[in-house]
This record gives structure tokens, C-alpha cells and sequence, in this order.
């Protein structure tokens, strides 16, 4: 009985745990490709795809714990989180890797191109 109990109460903290991870991340779909962008200056950006969106979108941020390989297309599970006192060029939020749901080699499509400015 005891034992059964236990359980109880470790598969009910398990699932409240996961459901209230579950609220503070968002799944993003990362591009097989770098691209070249324009922020402090100029850099290769990721594109990303987010929340059921079709297009693609320069994220100018890092994903921490993320290591990106060219030639495939990712869909991540990740977190973001509020900066404390972000730098002038940094995101108020910073972006952390929950976990790769996928990893796909292919080449990703209908990827736009950003013109630098001079």
C-alpha cells in the first residue's frame, strides 16, 4: 500500500512538473541553412519558423545548448526567458534548448534572402 501510494504522488509531481514546463516552451522550426543579416553588423542568422507561422523569420539570437549543422532542418522544443539587464544589441529575452524533437537532412524551402546594408 504504501508502495502504491509512493507512486502516486511521484507520477502526480512528474505531471505537474512537465505541464508547467510544458507552458514555458515553444516549438521553432530552424532552417537548413544559414543567412547572411544585418544586426550590430553583419553576421549569418538562423530563420526560424514559429507558432504554426509559414514563413520564415532571421532570428538574430543564439539558442543555447542548440549546435546547429548545416543541411538539416530542425524542430526544437525551447524556452525563453526574460534577460536581466540586456545589452543596447541583445534581445530582452534569451532562448533555451528543452530538447530536439527532430532532425531532418534536407534542404528547407522557400528561404528569403536579406540584402546588407553598406
Amino acid at each position: 500500500m504504501y508502495r502504491l501510494f509512493t507512486c502516486l504522488i511521484l507520477t502526480g509531481c512528474l505531471f505537474f512538473i512537465t505541464c508547467s514546463t510544458a507552458k514555458n516552451t515553444s516549438r521553432i522550426t530552424v532552417a537548413s541553412e544559414l543567412r547572411d543579416c544585418t544586426g550590430v553588423g553583419r553576421m549569418k542568422c538562423m530563420l526560424v519558423k514559429t507558432g504554426g507561422h509559414n514563413d520564415w523569420i532571421f532570428m538574430y539570437d543564439q539558442i543555447e545548448g542548440f549546435t546547429y549543422e548545416p543541411g538539416y532542418e530542425y524542430v526544437l522544443e525551447v524556452k525563453r526567458e526574460p534577460r536581466v539587464n540586456p545589452a543596447a544589441d541583445q534581445s530582452e529575452y534569451r532562448y533555451v534548448l528543452v530538447r530536439v524533437a527532430s532532425k531532418e537532412k534536407k534542404t528547407s524551402e522557400d528561404m528569403p534572402e536579406m540584402p546588407l546594408v553598406n
